[in-house]
């Protein structure tokens, strides 16, 4: 039996439908210089692709909104740790803003700059674990037990978050912002090419923000104090060309409010 005229390019659109590729080709088909046959099962097709095209955006739409919810109960539970220490209270979300800043001023693609920001927020997430005890200290003593706590917190905040797989790359941000480029950081003791940019971008501003901030038992230092310390852990502990990048943008635009 012949082939009708159009069949074999009905054929392969509809085997490209099926594994997920769509586009206009179809619609050639429903022209009047091909058999009836073939403009009806070309519209019926086109009629179906649509509908799918319809209801996987449906389906995107309602995945974002889900995104977007959890996100924001999330951020609130990370939010929360300042009703245990007035430290902690906004330190977070200046943390994201920095970490945007930085990752804006590098030029880095939107998406890359979301994560970071996200991974900004929610990075000490896992000091929702913290003991009382850690929360009331209010002198430079650490004991060997609260160290430990301490250092427990990217790990904890990993364990928290990665269920939630949007999360992507900033998963690992929160999990190694505590890494330092010598190796001597925590949790993994990660060393310089291993500590992903995010990370290490997290591992300044979280820097500045936490010398920067008042404490119960300690004035928080100024910028330009901030900066020479800043400075002083370049290639120990920090990227030296995040800190001066860094350091140029709080010049420019200023602190977070």
């Amino acid at each position: 039996m012949p082939l009708l005229k159009g069949q074999d390019h009905l054929i392969r659109i509809i085997k490209e439908i099926s594994g997920g590729k769509y586009s206009d080709e179809i619609l050639e088909l429903t022209g009047p210089g091909y058999p009836p046959e073939i403009q009806e099962l070309a519209e019926a097709v086109g009629m179906m692709m649509v509908k799918i095209e319809a209801r996987e955006f449906h389906l995107e739409q309602l995945y974002d909104r889900i995104k977007l919810n959890t996100l924001n109960t999330v951020t609130a539970v990370a939010n929360a740790l300042g009703t245990r220490d007035a430290y902690s209270e906004g330190h977070g979300e200046r943390v994201g803003i920095y970490a945007e800043r930085l990752a804006r001023r590098l030029e880095l693609a939107d998406d890359e700059v979301e994560r970071i920001r996200i991974a900004g927020t929610l990075h000490d997430i896992g000091k929702i674990g913290f003991s009382d005890q850690i929360f009331s200290n209010e002198d430079t003593h650490i004991n060997k037990d609260m160290l430990l706590e301490i250092r427990s917190h990217p790990q904890w905040g990993y364990d928290i978050l990665k269920n939630l797989e949007f999360l992507g790359p900033a998963l690992e941000y929160v999990f190694d912002h505590h890494e330092r480029l010598d190796g001597k950081g925590y949790p993994r003791g990660l060393s310089a090419p291993d500590i992903p940019l995010g990370a290490q971008i997290l591992a300044v501003v979280d820097c500045f923000d936490a010398m920067t901030t008042n404490r119960p038992y300690q004035k928080g230092k100024t910028p330009q104090e901030a900066f020479a310390i800043l400075g002083d852990l370049a290639g120990k502990a920090l990227d030296p060309d995040l800190v001066d990048t860094f350091i140029n943008e709080i010049e420019d635009n200023g602190l977070a409010e």
